[in-house]
């Protein structure tokens, strides 16, 4: 019976370990430094995606709430009578009482 395979490993293909770099006695200085800022730039990626995430949701946020407080204007403005009212007192004072 064949020994089970571990996941994403091809047909004998090469496959990538994980190293610490301040361990590996094998790498220079400079092989080291590009490692540290390929993990650096990967690290910010991360940062990004997850701000990218927070601000979209909070801007989604603002603007339901933008939204809410202009659609409430709206409609209490509709429900309002004291401009009638007003009109008509006005209308009531301009026309000479007999």
């Amino acid at each position: 019976m064949a020994a089970p395979r571990e996941p994403g490993r091809g047909s004998g293909a090469a496959f990538a370990k994980r190293i610490d770099p301040a361990r590996e006695p094998e790498l220079s200085a400079e092989q080291r430094r590009v490692t540290q800022r390929a993990e650096e730039a990967l690290r910010q990626r991360a940062l990004q995606r997850r701000l990218r995430g927070r601000n979209l949701l909070t801007g989604l946020g603002i603007g339901a709430v933008v939204l809410g407080i202009y659609g409430y204007t709206f409609y209490r403005i509709s429900q309002e009578r004291f401009l009638d009212e007003l009109e008509q007192e006005v209308e009531a004072a301009k026309t000479p009482v007999n």
